[in-house]
């Protein structure tokens, strides 16, 4: 199970960080990504850490201002959002594969696992 945390009501520039804890799962196995809703838009790829070589890779639209980062001692993952503007408003998901191959670590077809989901919202 993944649990997403860490959401809440903020302002345009200011920072936040969420948090993805993993259960029941040989975590240090698993690509960790982050993927983001926004209302009335498809689910979007955000920020992945690749399981093999904890390499990262981001969407263009988060590059420079998001960073994720992973603890496989605790099994979670954090994403740190700095600048925030509207436009990154939307429920934030974690995912987890232990198969997915770096081809697809931006597809959300490719992931086994998902949390609930996170909500933030930037005010302008």
């Amino acid at each position: 199970q993944l649990q997403a945390c860490g959401g809440g009501l903020v302002q345009a520039g200011d920072s936040l960080r969420l948090s993805c804890a993993a259960t029941g799962r040989t975590f240090s196995r698993d690509t960790m990504t982050w993927f983001r809703q926004g209302p009335g838009k498809e689910r979007e790829f955000v920020a992945a850490i690749f399981r093999s070589s904890g390499n990262k890779y981001y969407a263009d639209s988060v590059k420079g201002r998001f960073t994720i980062s992973r603890d496989n001692a605790e099994k979670r993952i954090y994403l740190l959002m700095n600048n925030l503007t509207p436009e990154d408003t939307a429920v934030y998901y974690c995912a987890a594969s232990s198969r997915v191959i770096l081809s697809a670590i931006t597809s959300r077809n490719a992931y086994d696992y998902w949390g609930q989901g996170t909500l933030v919202t930037v005010s302008s």
